[in-house]
């Protein structure tokens, strides 16, 4: 029985970590990934208030909100006698990004309330899978790709702006699909930098939290809106059916 466990895949999976990284970077991924599931337990709590209650809703004023507190994260230092004002940043930037999509959840819910839990259970498979493989993987390979990554991101916005106002369909479609696998690479690239980071050093895993949290919302955010799109498409084929 004992051999079995010891040979068991739950195991080898542990010991490929222990190979892979050394006690202080273990360590520091487990506050991270702490602090992150903290943070995303938050912003459901946010999503929730908006969808069921009438605290407050959410919008633009949100999603702002949430802007306000990431800033506030970002140039607050890391210091260890302030890291409880931090964290209370990052649950705040959470909850503002929960209420900020509960619009989109509004009209998901509409649709089919089934499409929020498959994005969910969908995106932690993802990010789960992404962010392993650059664990177990060679992690320097993932950092030279951080320019192209900001670069084809950057150029994606200033396509959303054009299309604001030009309402290209086809743009649409290819920055959901393209965001969807850039965010992806996101995840792999920046559990890449968080573990070279604390290999020098660096033990701001509140900022770090936050960074993946960003990639997990944006993933959640693309593949809610296929799948939103694919139940519009399911619902016109059986309405073209009836008539």
């Amino acid at each position: 029985m004992a051999a079995a466990f010891a040979s068991s895949p739950i195991n080898e999976f542990f010991r490929g970590l222990d190979r892979r990284l050394e006690p202080p970077v273990k360590n520091h991924l487990k506050q991270v990934y702490s602090t992150l599931a903290l943070a995303t337990f938050v912003a459901a709590a946010g999503s929730y208030i908006h969808l069921f209650t009438d605290i407050a809703s959410g919008g633009f004023m949100a999603a702002m909100a949430a802007l306000g507190f990431g800033l506030a994260i970002t140039l607050t230092p890391n210091e260890g006698k302030n890291n409880q004002k931090r964290l209370y940043y990052l649950l705040g930037f959470a909850g503002c990004t929960g209420l900020a999509l509960g619009p989109l959840l509004d009209i998901a819910m509409y649709m089919n309330p089934r499409i929020v839990p498959m994005s969910l259970v969908s995106t932690c498979l993802v990010f789960a899978s992404f962010s392993l493989s650059s664990i177990f993987s060679t992690h320097n390979k993932w950092l030279y790709l951080g320019g192209g990554l900001f670069s084809v991101l950057s150029v994606m916005m200033f396509v959303s702006i054009i299309n604001l106002f030009i309402g290209s369909y086809f743009l649409f479609q290819a920055q959901l699909y393209l965001g969807l696998i850039i965010f992806c690479v996101f995840v792999m690239y920046d559990t890449a930098v968080i573990i070279e980071k604390r290999r020098m050093g660096d033990d701001d895993h509140i900022k770090h939290a936050m960074l993946l949290f960003t990639d997990f919302v944006e993933i959640f955010r693309s593949l809610l809106v296929i799948l939103m799109q694919r139940e519009r498409s399911r619902g016109r084929g059986r309405n073209s059916e009836r008539k």
